[in-house]
């Protein structure tokens, strides 16, 4: 976690408005500090949660183990704690092993990772680091198809974005959870690309 305190602070049920009530409504019993947080802003977490929704969803077209792969290795070159901790459980759900998340952080050249992984590891460091995805990474990446690719790149976008309000905002973990003590206190220096 970059901060040890929020910045804005998730807001509690007795301080929401009727507009924050109804953004936060589809969450139910059990709602998240970073919707807590985000529900000061209640038109922007509306809509965020349309496009999260797409990148969650069976509509992206990358598989939930290959969208966690992009996702985790997103939050792990932008230093998101909060980020790494909610997707490790999503991952192991997607079929991803204790180890493959460990090779997550080492990135594309842990070993263990088939071609199209490895592929979907260097394009998210290039997108963190450069905002663009190389020649031979796009190529790499053709077994996906178009559609797929195109949301790599929309995947890693949003939680690149996601990464930034959560560091700057100090979103908390939740309620019993802990960070893993082998997350980085700071982000990597980015790789060196090719």
């Amino acid at each position: 976690m970059r901060l040890r305190y929020p910045r804005i602070e998730p807001l509690d049920d007795d301080e929401l408005n009727d507009e924050q009530r109804e953004v936060l409504k589809p969450f139910g019993d059990r709602v998240l500090n970073i919707f807590r947080t985000l529900a000061h802003a209640p038109k922007a977490l509306k809509r965020f949660n349309v496009w999260g929704g797409y990148i969650l969803s069976d509509r992206n077209a990358l598989t939930p183990r290959e969208r966690e792969i992009a996702i985790l290795r997103t939050g792990w070159l932008c230093g998101a704690g909060y980020e790494w901790t909610q997707h490790v459980t999503l991952a192991k759900e997607a079929g991803l092993s204790d180890g493959e998340i460990w090779a997550i952080g080492r990135g594309p050249k842990a070993p263990g990772w088939s071609s199209l992984d490895a592929a979907i590891l260097t394009a998210a460091d290039e997108l963190v680091k450069d905002h663009f995805i190389t020649d031979a990474t796009w190529a790499a990446l053709a077994p996906l198809g178009h559609k797929a690719r195109m949301d790599v790149v929309f995947t890693v976008g949003q939680y690149t974005q996601v990464s930034m309000f959560l560091n700057t905002f100090g979103v908390q973990l939740d309620l019993g959870q802990t960070l893993d003590p082998a997350f980085p206190k700071r982000p990597p220096k980015a790789p060196e690309l090719r």
